[in-house]
């Protein structure tokens, strides 16, 4: 009798040892990412790049566009952003906003505890301080930006860090104005790749989204109570009281460079006693 509670203590330890490890590591990229926004914010594009993995699979993907590798994300990074908004300093420049506020944030590690995702939304208010409107290219602007992060993570040595980054900023706003009366194109989409474009992506993706355009960005989590994916014409934006047949955008889709397999995504409903993970899903049933 004691040796069978003895095993069943340690059972009950090495399953609550692991949920502490889940949690734990939930946290932490939280964490990561939410130190990822204020190293953005004050234009500190050196941290920002030291937080990516070097793995050669590593990407950012930006305005219909993806970035590919540690030189990717550098050249995204400490060449387009920092010539653009800092004159190719590392840091703040005096008189200039640009503000991330990271939340939202629905994080899920794989059984590995290895390997994750964050679907985690951004709101941007950016600016340049009247003062300094003459010596800036950007001149005087104040906009707001929202966007949407479908991120992976992956641990490194104990360390976690940022993969595949995956960021939809699909909406802009002036100030004055509002998002009611967005211009169209109102940040361009990237048209020449590197080197043609010495600050551009190495791909240019066919999927581009900005408002006034509300299709949906795929989730990486199934829903959390029918276990089941969105039926994929529910993703998509028709005009009002139009059907998704009548000349309405693709939907999205979260593919990975040269046809790649998304690891652990299965299609399928999950079963009674499973805890359903992001693509994943853990088998809880009684034995």
């Amino acid at each position: 009798m004691m040796e069978h509670e003895l095993a069943e203590l340690k059972k009950q330890v090495l399953t609550l040892q692991k949920e502490i490890s889940r949690v734990s590591d939930e946290a932490e990229i939280r964490k990561t990412h939410h130190k990822y926004g204020y190293y953005l914010d004050k234009c500190l594009y050196n941290e920002v790049v030291d937080l990516f993995s070097n793995r050669p699979d590593t990407f950012v993907e930006f305005l219909g566009s993806r970035y590919l590798g540690k030189a990717g994300v550098e050249r995204l990074y400490k060449k387009r952003f920092a010539e653009t908004f800092v004159a190719g300093r590392n840091g703040p420049i005096h008189g200039f906003l640009l503000d991330h506020i990271m939340m939202q944030d629905i994080v899920d590690v794989s059984p590995s505890g290895d390997h994750a995702w964050c679907r985690m939304r951004a709101l941007m208010q950016a600016g340049t301080h009247h003062s300094i409107e003459k010596d800036l290219p950007l001149g005087h602007r104040q906009w707001w930006e929202g966007g949407l992060y479908e991120n992976e993570y992956v641990k490194e040595d104990g360390v976690w860090k940022l993969w595949r980054y995956r960021y939809f900023p699909f909406w802009h706003a002036d100030f004055e104005a509002g998002w009611s009366k967005t211009r169209p194109n109102y940040v361009p989409w990237p048209t020449k790749t590197f080197p043609e474009d010495p600050t551009g992506p190495d791909e240019i993706l066919e999927r581009k989204m900005l408002w006034p355009d509300t299709r949906v960005v795929p989730f990486h989590y199934p829903h959390p109570v029918t276990g089941k994916r969105i039926n994929i014409d529910d993703l998509r934006a028709p005009r009002y009281g139009k059907g998704v047949q009548e000349g309405c955008e693709e939907p999205l889709v979260l593919e990975l460079p040269g046809g790649s397999k998304w690891e652990g995504a299965e299609e399928r409903e999950s079963r009674k006693w499973e805890r359903v993970l992001p693509e994943l899903v853990q088998d809880k049933a009684e034995k």
